[in-house]
Formats: C-alpha cells, sequence, structure tokens
C-alpha cells in the first residue's frame, strides 16, 4: 500500500531506488509573489494507484505535478568534475507532469515523488499545509513575509527554437499552428524569468555543421528589387513582437548576423526574386564579401528605423557570431566591425571567453562562460555570463540531470554577488541531435542522440496541444533567480554591502562562480537568513 514517507526539500532528486534517508523539509518562508516549491515523498508499488489530500488555507494557491524519470545516456562531458549524482545510463527525475487531482498511478515501484508550488498573489502570514495519504500525514510551515520581490532587472534569454517545435508537432512556419505553439512556449518562458527571447530575424545559423542547414524561420520579408538592391516588410516580425510583448518579453534578441564559431559566412537567408521565392545569402557567401556587405547596409537602415519606429530600439541586443574562439578573430573582427558601424548606439554582444577579445576592443559587451569569467570580472562594465554543455567541471554552475539541484540553483547568489547584467543559455527547447541533423525526442533523447550531457539542451518538454511541460530544472533555476531577487530587495533595504555581507555569512571564502559550498543545507538556510533580515527591516 502506498505510504506517505515525508516532505522534502526541491533540492532533493528521488530515484526510484533512493533510500528513506531525506532531510525533512519542515518549514520555509517566502515573500507573496514567490512562486515556491517542495516535494511529498511516496513510496507505492509499481502501477499503483496513490491518492492523497491537502488541508490548508493556502490549497488555492498549490498545484501539483508528479516528477516522472527520463532515461538518459549521455550525463556529462568527458573533462568532468566529481559534483554530480550517479553517471553512465540512468533514468533521472526530471519531468513534471501536473496532476488534475490529489491523486497519480506511480510508474515504477519504489520512491516517487509529488511536487508542491506555491504561487499568486499570496496573504502575509503563518501558515500550516497538512498532506495524508492512507492516514498517514505530515505537515508544512510556511511564513509568507509581507514583501514582494522586485521586478527583475536581469535580461536573461534562453534560446527559443522554433523550428524545433514545428518539427516536433508537424506544423509550418507562421501557420496558425505556428503562432499558437509558440505563444504557449514563450508565456511559459517569461513565467520563469526569461524576458529575452531570440527573434530569428533570418533562419539563426546555429548548431549546423558548414554546409548544413535548420528549418527556415525568417520573420523578414526581402524582396530583391534591382542589382544588389532590396525591399523589406516587417509584418512577421511585427507579430511576433507584438506576441512576445503579450507573453511577458521585454527584450528582443536578433539573430546572428553570421556564421557560428568564426562568422566567415552569412546565414541563410530567402527572398523573392522575380515572383519566385529563393536563397539568396547562405554558406556559400563570404562573410566579407561585396554583395552581403551591400545586403546588410540596406537591412540596417530600414531595420533601426522599424525598431524607433516600434519603440523597441533600446530593448533590441544584436550579435555577430556566437563562440568564435581567438584563432578566428581577425575574421571575427572584420564582420563585428560591419555589425557596429551599421549598429551603433544598439547593445551588441556575443558569447566569447577569450578576453582578448575584449581587450582588442572588438566586441563591446562580451558574455564570457562560468568557467572563464574570472578575468572579465572588474573589467566589463554591464558583465553577462552564459553556461552550456562544456561548462561540467570546475564546479560551475550547471542544469545536466545528473547534476545535484543546488549547483542549478546556485547561479542565483552568484549572479548576485557579481552584479550580472545578463545571463543567456542556449536551449530552452532544443529538439534536435547536434548539428540540427534530426529530430530527438526529449522524452526518449534527452541528451540530443547522446551528443549533449542530458539537460542541457531544454527545459521544457513538449506536451499534448502545444503546452509546454515543466521540467524540475526549470523550477530550480529559477528559485536561483528569486534567491538574487531577494538579495536585490535586501540591498533595497540594507544596502549591497549588507546584502553580500548577509550571503557570504560563514563562509570560509568569498563566494566566486566555482568556489561555494556543495550543499542544499546552506543554500537553503542562506536564503531562510536573507529572508529573515528582510523581515526586519520591514
Amino acid at each position: 500500500m502506498a505510504q506517505l514517507i515525508k516532505i522534502i526539500s526541491p533540492l532533493e532528486k528521488v530515484f526510484f531506488d533512493s533510500a528513506d534517508d531525506f532531510d525533512s523539509f519542515s518549514a520555509f518562508s517566502m515573500m507573496k509573489n514567490e512562486k515556491k516549491s517542495f516535494q511529498l515523498l511516496f513510496s507505492a508499488g509499481q502501477g499503483e494507484r496513490v491518492r492523497f489530500s491537502v488541508t490548508s488555507p493556502l490549497k488555492e494557491y498549490m498545484r501539483f505535478s508528479l516528477a516522472e524519470s527520463i532515461p538518459a545516456k549521455m550525463t556529462r562531458p568527458d573533462k568532468a568534475d566529481d559534483y554530480y549524482i550517479r553517471g553512465g545510463r540512468h533514468e533521472f527525475p526530471d519531468l513534471l507532469l501536473p496532476l488534475e487531482d490529489c491523486a497519480f498511478t506511480a510508474q515504477r515501484g519504489g520512491m516517487c515523488c509529488v511536487w508542491v508550488q506555491l504561487s499568486g498573489d499570496l496573504p502575509a502570514g503563518s501558515f500550516e499545509a497538512r498532506f495524508t495519504c492512507n492516514e498517514k500525514s505530515e505537515a508544512v510551515k510556511i511564513e509568507v513575509i509581507g514583501a514582494v520581490l522586485p521586478r527583475q532587472e536581469l535580461i536573461y534569454t534562453n534560446w527559443f527554437h522554433t523550428d524545433c517545435l514545428m518539427s516536433y508537432y508537424g506544423f509550418e512556419a507562421f501557420s496558425p499552428a505556428y503562432w499558437q505553439c509558440a505563444e504557449k512556449f514563450l508565456r511559459r518562458a517569461a513565467e520563469y524569468g526569461m524576458n529575452c527571447a531570440l527573434t530569428p530575424l533570418f533562419t539563426p545559423p546555429l548548431d549546423t555543421q558548414v554546409g548544413g542547414e535548420r528549418p527556415t524561420v525568417q520573420l523578414v520579408d526581402v524582396q530583391v528589387t534591382g542589382k544588389n538592391e532590396y525591399a523589406f516588410s516587417f509584418g512577421k516580425l511585427d507579430k511576433w513582437i507584438e506576441m512576445c510583448e503579450k507573453c511577458g518579453i521585454e527584450y528582443f534578441e536578433m539573430s546572428h548576423l553570421f556564421t557560428q564559431w568564426g562568422a566567415k559566412h552569412a546565414p541563410k537567408i530567402v527572398a523573392r526574386k522575380n515572383g519566385k521565392e529563393k536563397k539568396i545569402f547562405g554558406w556559400a557567401t563570404k562573410a566579407s564579401g561585396k554583395k552581403y556587405a551591400a545586403f546588410l547596409a540596406q537591412f540596417a537602415t530600414a531595420l533601426k528605423k522599424y525598431t524607433k519606429e516600434k519603440g523597441i530600439a533600446q530593448r533590441c541586443i544584436f550579435h555577430v557570431s556566437d563562440e568564435p574562439q581567438a584563432r578566428q578573430l581577425k575574421v571575427y573582427k572584420k564582420a563585428a566591425d560591419i555589425v557596429h558601424e551599421h549598429f551603433k548606439g544598439f547593445k551588441i554582444a556575443d558569447a566569447l571567453s577569450d578576453f582578448s577579445f575584449y581587450k582588442s576592443g572588438v566586441v563591446e559587451t562580451p558574455i564570457p562562460a562560468t568557467d572563464h569569467i574570472a578575468p572579465f570580472i572588474g573589467n566589463v562594465p554591464q558583465l553577462w555570463a552564459y553556461y552550456c554543455s562544456a561548462q561540467g567541471s570546475k564546479n560551475v554552475s550547471n542544469r545536466f540531470f545528473d547534476m545535484p539541484s543546488e549547483r542549478n540553483r546556485i547561479i542565483g547568489f552568484q549572479l548576485y554577488k557579481f552584479d550580472v547584467k545578463g545571463f543567456l543559455h542556449w536551449g530552452y527547447n532544443f529538439y534536435y541531435t547536434r548539428y540540427s541533423k534530426r529530430l530527438a525526442d526529449p522524452f526518449t533523447e534527452p541528451d540530443a542522440g547522446a551528443k549533449f550531457p542530458a539537460g542541457d539542451s531544454f527545459v521544457v518538454y513538449p506536451g499534448k496541444n502545444f503546452e509546454p511541460l515543466d521540467s524540475l530544472r526549470l523550477h530550480v533555476f529559477y528559485d536561483g533567480l528569486q534567491d538574487m531577487l531577494a538579495l536585490k530587495l535586501l540591498e533595497s533595504l540594507a544596502g549591497r554591502d549588507r546584502a553580500v555581507s548577509v550571503l557570504e555569512e560563514g563562509l570560509k571564502s568569498p563566494l566566486t562562480f566555482s568556489e561555494y559550498p556543495h550543499s542544499a543545507e546552506w543554500l537553503l538556510s542562506t536564503r531562510e537568513r536573507v529572508n529573515s533580515e528582510i523581515k526586519k527591516l520591514l
């Protein structure tokens, strides 16, 4: 018979074969506008129907999800540290399946968890939530502090890939289904802190091998009007921007104007010529070619005018090329000079981790990886950061299946301490294999065909009726953003020095991107300490 064992923290990852040795999570505090989660730990037989009840004044603010396990082959990169959970092929708890009522069917025999999330405009006060299953009950005490987290100022982009949705669901670009699905996925992203959307002016030249292409998702309509002469229309871009703003997206990350890993070529661009649509630029186009330069000059003039009329010019971010290497500096500089010339006054940023690029002046806003960020700290105004599949060592934060959840959540404290202004990740919903060669079912190939550590390439699953399904990693990362905002709130009440002091209280050495306690208990207690300090100052 199913049994409710205990209530545990949202930082625990529970496997079918986990031992019953988790610490109880008996009390926590939160702000009125936070999303806060905890887990109900059950034991049940395979296929057993489990029912539980809830008694709490906060019940109307709760939603429940069953943590389902997903099989993964590749769980960490080749050069990994030892800050992981298991290693090798395993099924990892990750998918959160919404429960319509307080009941579920156990996927496998053994341990299983229900995620409980509190959200909404909660009343301030002290409350209890009691959960009962087969006459066994457990309770958690919840203090809702009479304060709200401030508005998020961090620009956060997690690349949104509409072509992956097209491939998975089988609809065409810009069809009614396209817009319906895109809106649902963007709305979920915004609910969990993403306020900047990758905007495919042209089909993004990202994660393809040389000569490879992704499905066309170009928002800008191009007309060839003469020799090296073009006209542009922005009807689809208009619809995109309106959709994004409706969903809560504030910033627009314009797709890269040159190919990835070196800026040697133009992205795929299609246009109408003599009444027919054809590709006019792509892998056959040298980045330094006169034809593409002429195109960019005309395009930039039209786009700048459009963004200013639309009122979004100061909320646009432009890219040259993603992740150029030191040996590509000369080629990258040529491309960067073109972009800086045409988009002077706009924010221009690129993911790159070689400090020499910044010192040489070819990039205005570098976005270094968290394991290479040290030389940028204190030397770059408006510091950004990113991580991806390569950041699986040096103890830096990441969100792989096989990493403990505190390693995911710690990023919030780090972003606050180093006053990071923007954070980038490449995979909100990347459902292809490496180089976008084929579709990879995220439910069975969460490692992109065993090419990326599972958990790197997406944080939401594609559900029925175009509904995104959350991962526990999405929730845990957002908890990190809320930790950052709690420190921002404390800073507004007591000053930045005091906020950092509360954060680092009791540490033997200052917090960095690679040095911090590897402890869920420390992370949770630190957040409670921040909350207590806020409460004193209200």
